[in-house]
């Protein structure tokens, strides 16, 4: 016959050993934490691209690439034509993609000329970004349009006039902005519109603002990447053993492994 098992003894832990338990629970935290704590969110950075092209008068479309993955997003056209009631002058901005989008005008400083869209011109500085009045027209936004019954535009009755147009496209899906820097001269003396693209640039973050004319994400902007790369060493066996000790060695060596990488 079997004898019954005896009853467990429940062992009482001394006071040290709670310790070294309760810091080895710290310690495992402080890891985690400290793991995700340095973890690295995307770093904002603006793609610039010098141009000094001229849009050329009834040249076609001039169509630009703001993130060169092979695919345009923009296009610029000039066109100018006479008839027995005068010259006929447009200056337009095309988006090349159904869901790219442009920074209108306020009030549509066009509609009286049978057109729903003017492009706005943005002053150098200004932020590009979700709050703007974005639209998206497949015949394109007038820049500037001259004929003998009248004119409109704010590109329009310019001379050596350089301002951006505020840029709405979408890389994988989603959403970025960008610039392209345009130098017009369109006075109503003259025959033709004149206009080159001096350079375009966008942002890399989805759904981030862009500064007109920035080139650089500027020293002193907003953090986007975590103030340390460095990652936490992890806490070994060893040194738990060692309780509260222990604890403190690991902390030092962490300290100054993160101050020689911020050298």
């Amino acid at each position: 016959m079997k004898a019954s098992p005896r009853p467990r003894k429940t062992a009482n832990l001394s006071d040290s050993i709670h310790q070294q338990l309760s810091m080895y629970a710290l310690a495992a935290s402080a890891a985690g934490v400290g793991t995700l704590c340095f973890a690295k969110p995307a770093e904002a950075r603006i793609v610039y691209t010098p141009a000094h092209v001229a849009i050329k008068v009834n040249g076609g479309l001039f169509q630009f690439d703001l993130n060169h993955d092979g695919t345009p997003d923009f296009g610029l056209s000039n066109k100018w034509y006479s008839n027995g009631e005068g010259d006929y002058r447009t200056l337009k901005v095309l988006p090349s993609q159904p869901a790219n989008e442009i920074w209108m005008s306020n009030g549509n400083a066009c509609r009286s000329f049978r057109t729903s869209s003017a492009a706005a011109a943005v002053p150098k500085g200004k932020s590009i970004g979700p709050k703007r009045d974005f639209q998206h027209n497949g015949i394109g936004a007038l820049m500037a349009l001259a004929l003998k019954t009248g004119s409109c535009g704010e590109w329009f009755g310019k001379t050596n006039f350089q301002a951006y147009l505020g840029l709405k496209f979408t890389i994988k899906g989603k959403i970025h902005f960008g610039w392209a820097r345009v130098k017009v001269d369109t006075l109503q003396t003259q025959q033709k519109f004149s206009a080159t693209v001096t350079g375009y640039a966008y942002e890399t973050i989805p759904g981030k603002a862009i500064v007109a004319g920035a080139t650089k994400v500027p020293d002193g902007a907003e953090p986007t990447a975590a103030l340390s790369s460095h990652t936490p060493e992890p806490v070994t066996l060893g040194t738990l053993a060692l309780g509260a000790p222990g604890l403190l060695i690991w902390r030092r060596d962490e300290s100054v492994s993160a101050a020689l990488e911020g050298i």
